[in-house]
């Protein structure tokens, strides 16, 4: 899978991703991640990509010309138009299922905002996705670029070592991840619960189930709403109030 950052500080979004499990995937080719810089596409002499907005206010508007010039590189590159999303609060909140969809694309642009915002022409011209990561302004979208990326990597084929580890973290069925452990057995006076230890498969299982409805109730409780739960997990819930 390849993505295409467009940004103005090429330099921060290379350096985040090229560490961990996303460097080591891109040095085995698995994945491609290109961060390019839209002020080497302005026809300004002094790479100037803002400007003033129109009706007066504060702060200044990132231009359209650069913004399309280095989305269009990409594409002719490419061949076709390219899915594109732009990084912006008033975006849908990006969730693990578009983490999924998103890693379907063989080629994916992520158009990074700055100052008060991107003229509205060019985004109406090239973006297909509107995405935020949160309620909350940031600086600019090279930080929600990165937790894009990287949760998206996560789910090419072969960007993870252990195939299965990718499909039992948290919300992958909806529920938070059930709590893990590893040696010692016995830490500040602290032991792993006898049934991780029991070696019966079957009933690890259905603990560790049964610890995710527990912990999502606890620490997600909006999350259990969207769950697809069983008439056996409401049960449980119930007498463990």
């Amino acid at each position: 899978m390849k993505f295409y950052i467009l940004t103005l500080f090429p330099e921060m979004v290379m350096q985040g991703l090229s560490t961990s499990i996303i460097g080591r995937a891109t040095e085995k080719g698995i994945l491609s991640i290109e961060a390019i810089n839209i002020r080497d596409y302005t026809a300004d002499k002094h790479k100037k990509v803002d400007d003033y907005p129109y009706g007066g206010g504060a702060g200044m508007v990132m231009q359209a010309q650069p913004i399309y010039d280095a989305w269009l590189s990409v594409v002719e590159r490419v061949g076709h138009h390219v899915r594109t999303v732009y990084l912006t609060p008033q975006g849908r909140t990006f969730s693990q299922s578009d983490a999924k969809d998103f890693a379907g694309e063989e080629n994916l642009i992520l158009l990074c905002g700055h100052y008060e915002g991107v003229d509205e022409r060019v985004l109406e011209e090239i973006v297909t996705d509107y995405v935020s990561i949160g309620d909350y302004v940031l600086t600019g979208g090279e930080l929600p670029a990165m937790v894009m990326v990287d949760a998206i990597s996560r789910m090419v084929p072969g960007v993870l070592s252990n195939k299965v580890s990718g499909e039992t973290e948290s919300f992958e069925d909806g529920l938070l991840e059930y709590p893990q452990y590893s040696r010692p057995e016995e830490w500040k006076g602290k032991k792993v619960p006898a049934i991780i230890l029991s070696g019966d498969h079957g009933k690890v299982d259905a603990w560790r189930h049964e610890q995710s409805l527990l912990r999502t109730r606890d620490r997600r409780p909006d999350l259990l709403e969207k769950a697809s739960l069983t008439q056996k997990d409401r049960e449980f819930l119930e007498k463990h109030q």
